[in-house]
């Protein structure tokens, strides 16, 4: 089965639960989280806020949420609000990002959850458009952890890197399915899985550029569209662990500084 964006998520036994998710900023530097909605409804947090480092912030969604949570880095609102106001992740809105329109701008490592199963909770760390901020999924119910927890940015390949800060130090490293499609190249391309490459068989990891740069530093994240194959791109948790606790997930940017990057 072909994902661009990592699904998941679930349904308690018996009785269905909001999931509770706490995003925490461990990094050295502020950034500013955001989530958006896919689907299911709209939590009552606002989607986007300031995260000065070593904080954290918790909201609950509704049962059936399906979304994704990402970092901005390098931010300005005071001036011309929305996708530019940030080097990277920015999004329509500005610092608070618009509920229809407000997906981020790539490059960013995104957190994707689709809690709407009814079997079971699915996440990903995905970076098939590319990664900004080292990151890890966790969870409260000895349920895998989906990570890309070490900084793929200062060693990123010289044709995937980018943006860079006022200093020339490069704080994202794009995809080549990105790159593709910034060069318009995106409607047909083996590194994006389109066109005559819109199959499995017909996109193995081997055709896309510098998969095995992301999926080695990062083995349990999402890497590109028909990553399934790996067995560790996708991660769940059975609906028999959430009988009986409210179910909390946490989003840490930089894991190492928090000691959970050791997967």
């Amino acid at each position: 089965m072909k994902y661009l964006i990592p699904l998941s998520l679930a349904f308690v036994s018996g009785v269905v639960a909001d999931r509770i998710i706490t995003v925490t900023n461990a990094c050295p530097f502020v950034i500013w989280p955001a989530f958006f909605t896919s689907s299911g409804g709209q939590p009552e947090q606002a989607p986007g806020w300031e995260a000065q480092p070593n904080t954290d912030l918790t909201f609950s969604t509704p049962e059936n949420w399906n979304g994704r949570v990402w970092g901005r880095r390098n931010c300005d609102f005071s001036t011309n609000p929305g996708p530019n106001s940030c080097l990277d992740g920015g999004c329509n809105g500005g610092l608070v990002c618009n509920i229809t329109t407000g997906t981020g701008v790539p490059p960013a490592t995104l957190a994707t959850f689709d809690f709407s199963g009814e079997s079971q909770d699915i996440y990903t760390v995905s970076v098939v458009d590319g990664y900004n901020l080292p990151m890890v999924i966790t969870n409260n119910c000895a349920c895998p952890f989906a990570s890309c927890p070490v900084d793929l940015a200062t060693s990123c390949p010289l044709d995937l890197a980018g943006p860079f800060d006022a200093d020339g130090v490069p704080v994202g490293c794009r995809s080549a399915c990105l790159v593709d499609a910034l060069a318009g190249h995106a409607a047909n391309s083996s590194n994006c899985c389109t066109g005559s490459f819109d199959s499995e068989s017909a996109c193995p990891s081997s055709g896309v550029e510098h998969y095995s740069y992301f999926k080695t530093n990062c083995p349990n994240s999402f890497v590109y569209a028909f990553d399934e194959s790996s067995g560790t791109a996708i991660w769940q948790c059975e609906k028999s662990c959430m009988s009986e606790a409210e179910v909390e997930y946490g989003v840490t940017f930089c894991p190492e500084a928090a000691g959970v990057s050791n997967l």
